[in-house]
């Protein structure tokens, strides 16, 4: 067997999907398929359950994942602890994170001091970016949700209010705060519950007793203020996005102490942080301040 077989059998046991890997991959399933027969055949048991087209991770296949992580994992770090030996001119880093736009000036500072690193960016919810955590696949997340999985480390970025947003010829536009009672009927746009906006709206509506009247739910997070602004419907957004570029929309504060979010920069414990990751998680600690922001004090 080969690392390429051990990675390739460690995606597909992740996923249990054969065609969601091959397509992450770029590789042709069919091939993909043969590398798992052949890592099969070299072992001499079959590591999944196979029901039509459907793969099961089955008792031997979990076995030998939970030794290909370490293995792997090892590896990996062993990597890192190389590169970062011969210096960040050969450093590489990977972060996740729900929303790529609150990381971008970070981004582009440590880019302008570390323009050598080989930096890749992932974006999904908060569950993705823990299992692409726990797959070594990224050195950093950045969430609005708690992760519960073990050995975890979280570094505060920030902690905001999250405003209702309307368009500007709502009925609500002129308001300055609002109550969570006089929102029972509007229409929400918000996205699945997989993401932290979801997790506020319920969280807020079910401490008033209420469900929110949901007219749109997807996994864009990004799109929910283009749409607000065309008066379909209203929505929650971080108050950060005020000071970003975007539609026209009015902001209120809703009477709810905990209608807040809690961005976090999260890492494994069990598992090598390389130089460069170090470096970016130095910079993300220095750089969730109003100023650097853009908003003010």
């Amino acid at each position: 067997m080969d690392l390429l077989q051990l990675r390739y059998f460690r995606m597909v046991a992740r996923t249990e999907n054969i065609t969601r890997v091959a397509e992450e991959l770029r590789v042709a399933q069919p091939s993909l398929s043969r590398t798992i027969t052949r890592l099969e055949s070299e072992l001499g048991v079959p590591l999944f359950d196979r029901h039509g087209r459907r793969l099961r991770l089955n008792a031997f296949g979990a076995a030998f994942l939970a030794r290909v992580d370490r293995a792997l994992d090892e590896l990996d770090g062993a990597r890192r602890e190389l590169d970062d030996l011969a210096g960040l001119e050969r450093g590489a880093l990977a972060i996740g994170a729900e929303n790529l736009k609150v990381v971008h000036h970070v981004l582009a500072d440590f880019l302008q001091a570390h323009p050598e690193v080989h930096v890749r960016l992932f974006s999904g919810t908060a569950a993705q970016i823990s299992a692409r955590l726990a797959a070594g696949e990224i050195d950093l997340g950045v969430v609005s949700l708690p992760l519960d999985a073990p050995g975890l480390a979280g570094l505060e970025l920030l902690d905001e209010e999250v405003l209702l947003a309307v368009s500007p010829s709502h009925r609500l536009a002129g308001r300055e705060r609002v109550a969570v009672a006089e929102l029972a009927a509007e229409p929400f746009i918000t996205t699945s519950p997989d993401y932290w906006s979801r997790t506020v709206l319920d969280r807020v509506f079910t401490r008033a007793g209420l469900r929110p009247n949901i007219v749109c739910e997807g996994d864009e997070p990004s799109a929910v203020r283009s749409l607000i602004a065309t008066g379909f419907g209203i929505g929650l957004l971080p108050a950060m996005a005020r000071y970003y570029a975007g539609p026209p929309v009015a902001w209120l504060h809703l009477d709810d102490v905990y209608c807040r979010r809690t961005l976090q920069l999260v890492w494994r414990t069990d598992a090598y942080l390389s130089l460069a990751a170090r470096r970016f998680r130095e910079l993300a600690a220095e750089s969730f301040t109003p100023e650097r922001l853009g908003m003010p004090e």
